[in-house]
């Protein structure tokens, strides 16, 4: 395979030194030879060369302005600069060093240095390109090993949330819909920039998906109790309501296994906090208004909504115009009264969920 010649640029105002190093490396390079500074930035626009050899004192634009602007552009910075000068000067020297230069080469030029000093910097700058370009093809197999056990990580917990909602009989469904019933609330939410700080520090990678955990409590309550075809008993509600403090301790115990992960800690949210009511009367901590974090606000109404509409194994469905009375009636008692009003907004979006749930999970997730 032949191998393409390295492209040099040569910037100089004396034609002499022009012809000199165009008679001493057209041969081995793609050479271009420019008079000035300002015919060097009009060839660069159409040419990016691997290496440019630079006269200092030149008229208008001279050589520390050339580098300056090479080294304040992304596209140019990294192109290596030999200097070349007809003084003997410690003080421009150590100038164009601190400007970026690589080398200095005195004119008038040995023939065998100048070449000897291109082939060094070229084969310094291909090695260095060579480092990079192996740097980040290491950091895209960590990426590519990263991703496949997250995806790993994701797809367990995904079923343990599956297998959870299958122990209730009657509620299949339930996951996807409640996602995309968030989906919509949160981008109502960023759309008209209501708690726009708190959203705005969440990832959003990983908010909808953790919400699948939020009910993952319930593998530990008894399954009489859960799939019950009737009303509970005060005693087995209450047993049924210890599935949030339960969903908060496995997050712990899936936490405790791994780095923890933003995932776990909005999933911990999610399942410790969708009881809550906006007047404190909610479990397991009975917090009241703002002091419930907004994920769980949010759960709140998506949970109750999707267990109306939805048939469980001690209730049959109701509408989704029904399920919205309800909804609205707990505006500032069971619900946060600003996320009641986004709700409303979005009311005919969640009953067309309620009916087609996974066309539009499929939609969302797609994105």
């Amino acid at each position: 395979m032949i191998q393409e010649r390295a492209t040099i640029m040569m910037v100089d105002d004396d034609m002499t030194t022009l012809t000199m190093g165009k008679n001493i490396l057209q041969t081995k390079y793609k050479l271009y030879t420019v008079p000035s500074g300002a015919k060097f930035f009009e060839l660069l626009d159409k040419i990016i060369p691997d290496l440019i050899l630079l006269d200092i004192i030149m008229p208008a634009i001279d050589g520390f302005e050339v580098i300056k602007r090479l080294k304040s552009d992304r596209k140019t910075a990294d192109i290596p600069v030999i200097f070349l000068t007809a003084r003997n000067d410690v003080d421009h020297e150590l100038e164009g060093l601190s400007l970026g230069a690589i080398d200095y080469v005195s004119k008038p030029f040995s023939p065998s240095l100048l070449v000897k000093r291109i082939e060094n910097h070229l084969l310094i700058e291909a090695q260095r390109k060579e480092l990079r370009h192996y740097n980040e093809r290491l950091q895209d197999m960590v990426n590519d090993q990263t991703k496949q056990i997250a995806d790993l990580q994701y797809a367990v917990l995904s079923a343990v949330a599956e297998l959870v909602e299958f122990r209730e009989q009657k509620i299949g469904g339930h996951i996807g819909r409640i996602q995309s019933y968030l989906k919509l609330m949160v981008d109502a939410l960023i759309s008209e920039k209501i708690y726009f700080d708190e959203i705005s520090a969440w990832n959003m990678d990983f908010l909808i998906p953790s919400s699948q955990l939020h009910d993952v409590g319930k593998a530990l309550i008894p399954e009489h109790i859960v799939q019950k075809p009737g009303k509970l008993t005060v005693e087995e509600f209450e047993e049924m309501k210890k599935h949030a403090a339960f969903g908060v301790w496995v997050v712990e115990r899936i936490t405790q296994h791994t780095k923890g992960h933003v995932f776990l800690d909005h999933a911990k949210i999610f399942a410790g906090t969708h009881h809550e009511r906006w007047d404190g009367t909610g479990y397991p901590e009975g917090l009241k208004g703002e002091e419930i974090p907004l994920q769980g606000r949010l759960m709140a109404i998506a949970d109750v909504y999707d267990a109306l509409i939805a048939d469980r194994p001690y209730k049959v469905a109701i509408s989704a115009a029904e399920a919205e009375k309800i909804i609205l009636a707990g505006k500032g008692i069971q619900f946060d009264p600003v996320l009641v009003d986004v709700f409303q907004g979005l009311a005919s979006q969640f009953a067309n969920i309620a009916a087609f749930p996974d066309l539009l999970l499929s939609s969302f997730l797609s994105e």
